[in-house]
This record gives structure tokens, C-alpha cells and sequence, in this order.
């Protein structure tokens, strides 16, 4: 399976199965679309009536060929059959998102997490139940070296003196468990001082801190209990956590919706901040919210995602270039094939934990009781649950089946198939047709890249 387009001046021809990413003359990207439906000298007669002389033709069908016999064109389907045997493997948690707190001191709009509530009670972890998912994890991980524990609400900052505990409390355990935990903690921002921001840097092995862009952007939908907006308040905080931190990752982490559309410009805007680390995600809600996004709105979102490569193209040879989470592609040593297939591992290596230790496939799914899987004491209650997202991979959703993206997204998000579809096996074909475009926009972005470096090997 191949995809080609055209962007930014490049012809781009993917090779799904291999990985591979060729960029072509116009001759070669012609012949490429036409080489499994037609023989050499019907692909012969047609480029010679679009002027194309015969010696190049041929000689350009020679290296189709060669191509496809070296495995980087026209490759064949070899991960079929070991999706079906990753549907038996034995999986270990090795990632927990802990809910520390159930409440957030911001009321925004768009929250997921119904203001940090996830439509249950108000409530903060104890010391107790985070130490006990702590040794849940450890006791669970297998052969895992490496563990992950996300700090999440909520805001967690409202739970500061617990999470302190449990990291104290998880460093105690590393070298009786030969473990290593990486701990990573998302914010508002609005609690930051800098007893925080020390400990954050000094044992958060990645911050995600949250900001939509400019200011009226940002203060739309993210404004504390009283209405007033939390840009003010946060921003300058922000750029001082970041200059303190160094070289160590953090994200800013926005959300587009209807109301900006042009979401370029609040990624620019966080930018000029001075933010070089930065993601920004449609919003994901009911679609009869005024700000929810819509097919309607597909056109000038792919036309923003244009707009964005190449003006990170641009900022890069100004020596001021910056990260966008979607955009960071490694074509040469990216994830294994496994990870591929099956995705973040939400509801089998990943979990994620409330204040009460109640386990659920990932936070997105907290305060959906059908997909209560157990509690950190008693472990997996429901296996059979816990067996869906083990089965589920993008070779068992039958809308993934001629998709040249599949192997880059695993099928998509579970949480997102399900608040869209009922099913976590189901599609959502939205977030599918924005990934898609992501994807093209990146490889452009990684194109560009390659050229500019071979060029300049050159001088």
C-alpha cells in the first residue's frame, strides 16, 4: 500500500508496509500512481503523450522496479498475522496516571473532565491510596525497567503535599525493585510558585502546562470558578518555569476549537512567548457545544496544518525553530512494530487510578462506571474488559483496513472510538481524516529537513 500527494512544491509517495518516504520528479510520481494498474507499455504510451521522452520513461520504470524488489515500494502486508498474535501476549502495567485530585480551581468549558469533578464527587488521593498504586504498579510491571506515573486531575497541584509523598515514597522502592520511575505532571499553571517549580524540575521527567494561545482565545474557555480569565495569571509563571528548566522536556499544551480555528496563530503566539515545545489538540466534546469542531470546519484545519510546517520550515532556517508534538516523526528509528500495531496500551500496560484507587483503561474513561476494571488492591476485576483493549489494534477495525495511516496511529484512540461510536473498536472518522493530515504535513516538514541538511553537506 502506497499514498502520494503533493504539498509545498514536493511530490511525497509513502510506503506503508516498509516505512519508506520517497520524494519524486513529476515523471516518477506520474508512473508510481499508474505502476499496479497498468503494464510498462501502457505506462509508456500514456507518459509519452503527456511529452515525456521514451528513455526516460523506462529508465524511470526500471527504478519503480527496484525499488519495490528492494522492499521500499509496493511492499507487501507482512504485520497481519502478528496482530493476531499480539491478541495473546501476556501484557504488564507499566504506566499509571494517577487522579490525585478530583477538583480543579479553574472552570473550564471544555473540560472532558467535567471541571475535574469526572462527574462524581470532589476529592483528593490520600497519601495511602497513592503509595498503595505505587506498589500496584511495581508488583505488576514484569520485565518493565522503566516506569511511568502521570500526574494528573484535575488539577494536581491541589493535591501537592500527596504528590510529594508518592514520589518520596516511589524513589524509596527503586533499588529493592531494580525499577526506575519517570514521573510526569500536567498543570494549569495558576499554583506555580517556586518551591513547585524547583521540585518540579528537579524529579518530573516531563511538565505539560496548559495554555490555548492568546489571550482572547485563552481566556474564552479557561477562566477560574468566578469567570475571570487565567491568561494574566499564568503566562508569566510559565516562561519562568521554562527558563528555569533548562533542557529538560516540557510541553505547552493547548486546545483549538470552533472559536479558533486559526490555530496557527495561538501556536505562533505561544512561540513568540518564547515556548519551543508545543502541542495543540482539537477539542474533543458533545457536537451540540457552540465551540465543537465539524466537518464544516476540515477544510481550514487542513489549511492550518499547511500553514504551520511551513512556517516552521521558515522559523527553523531563522535559527528560531520550535517542536510540535503531532510534527515529531523519526523515520529512522521510530516505535516497534508492536507499539505500532497496538497503540498507547490504554487498558492493558496503561491505567489510570482515582482518588479511591478504582482502575480504569485511561483517564479519559474515569467516571464511566462500564469501564470500571478493578482497584489497586484487589487488581483486574473485570478481565474480560481488560481482553478488549488487548484485542483491540488497527488491524481488527475494518474502517482501518485500506488506511495508508494505520500504522502511525494504531487505530486511534480507544476513549475517542467510544464517545463517538459506543465502541472503543469503532473510528472516529473526524480525528482520523486530522491525523491524516498531520501526518502529510510532517513528512513535508521531515523532507524539507533532509533536503536542506544534504544541501548544506554539499557546500
Amino acid at each position: 500500500m502506497i499514498h502520494q500527494y503533493q504539498l509545498n512544491g514536493y511530490n511525497i509517495v509513502i510506503d506503508t508496509y516498509s516505512g519508506s518516504v520517497h520524494v519524486v520528479d513529476d515523471l516518477a510520481y506520474e508512473i508510481i500512481a499508474l505502476y499496479e494498474h497498468a503494464t510498462p507499455e501502457q505506462i509508456l504510451t500514456i507518459m509519452k503523450e503527456k511529452h515525456f521522452s521514451e528513455e526516460c520513461i523506462r529508465e524511470t520504470i526500471s527504478e519503480v522496479e527496484e525499488l519495490k524488489s528492494n522492499g521500499q515500494l509496493f511492499t507487501e502486508d507482512a504485520y497481519e498475522e502478528l496482530s493476531m498474535d499480539l491478541k495473546k501476549r501476556k501484557t504488564y502495567v507499566k504506566a499509571l496516571c494517577l487522579n490525585v485530585a478530583h477538583t480543579c480551581n479553574l472552570s473550564c468549558e471544555y473540560c472532558f473532565a467535567s471541571q475535574g469533578k469526572y462527574n462524581g464527587d470532589r476529592a483528593i488521593m490520600s497519601v495511602e491510596v497513592g503509595q498503595r498504586a505505587i506498589d500496584y504498579l511495581l508488583e505488576n510491571s514484569g520485565h518493565h525497567r522503566n516506569l511511568d506515573i502521570d500526574f494528573f486531575g484535575g488539577e494536581p497541584l491541589m493535591a501537592w503535599k500527596v504528590v510529594k509523598e508518592i514520589v518520596k515514597y516511589a524513589r524509596s522502592k527503586e533499588k529493592e525493585w531494580k525499577k526506575k520511575f519517570r514521573f510526569t505532571f500536567t498543570t494549569n499553571g495558576m499554583l506555580l510558585n517556586d518551591e513547585v517549580t524547583d521540585f518540579l524540575n528537579q524529579e518530573m521527567y516531563n511538565v505539560v502546562l496548559s495554555l490555548d494561545g492568546r489571550k482572547e482565545v485563552h481566556d474564552r474557555l479557561r477562566t477560574t470558578v468566578t469567570g475571570k480569565g487565567s491568561y494574566d495569571s499564568i503566562v508569566p509563571k510559565f516562561q519562568e518555569f521554562i527558563q528555569k528548566r533548562g533542557d529538560q522536556e516540557y510541553y505547552v499544551r493547548g486546545t483549538y476549537t470552533r472559536n479558533n480555528v486559526d490555530f496557527t496563530n495561538d501556536i505562533f503566539h505561544i512561540a513568540d512567548l518564547g515556548f519551543d515545545k508545543i502541542s495543540m489538540e482539537p477539542v474533543i466534546c458533545d457536537p451540540r457545544e457552540p465551540y465543537a469542531l465539524t466537518e464544516n470546519d476540515l477544510p481550514e484545519i487542513y489549511n492550518q496544518y499547511e500553514i504551520l510546517a511551513k512556517e516552521m520550515i521558515k522559523r527553523s532556517e531563522q535559527g528560531r525553530g520550535f517542536t510540535f508534538y503531532h510534527y515529531m516523526l523519526d523515520l529512522s528509528e521510530g516505535p516497534c512494530i508492536q507499539k505500532r500495531i497496538t497503540g498507547c496500551g490504554s487498558g492493558t500496560e496503561y491505567l489510570a487510578v482515582t482518588p479511591w484507587g478504582e482502575l480504569f483503561p485511561c483517564h479519559q474513561f474515569v467516571g464511566d462506571e462500564a469501564y470500571s476494571m478493578g482497584n489497586i488492591w484487589d487488581g483486574i476485576t473485570r478481565p474480560e474488559l481488560q481482553c478488549q483493549f488487548k484485542e483491540s489494534n488497527c488491524y481488527t477495525k475494518p474502517e482501518c483496513k485500506d488506511c495508508w495511516a494505520k500504522l502511525y496511529c494504531s487505530g486511534g484512540c480507544p476513549a475517542n472510538a467510544l464517545h463517538a461510536t459506543g465502541s472503543i473498536n469503532g473510528t472516529y472518522e473526524f480525528s482520523c481524516d486530522v491525523f491524516r493530515k498531520r501526518i502529510e504535513c510532517s513528512m513535508m516538514a521531515k523532507v524539507a529537513e533532509s533536503i536542506r541538511a544534504m544541501e548544506e553537506n554539499q557546500m
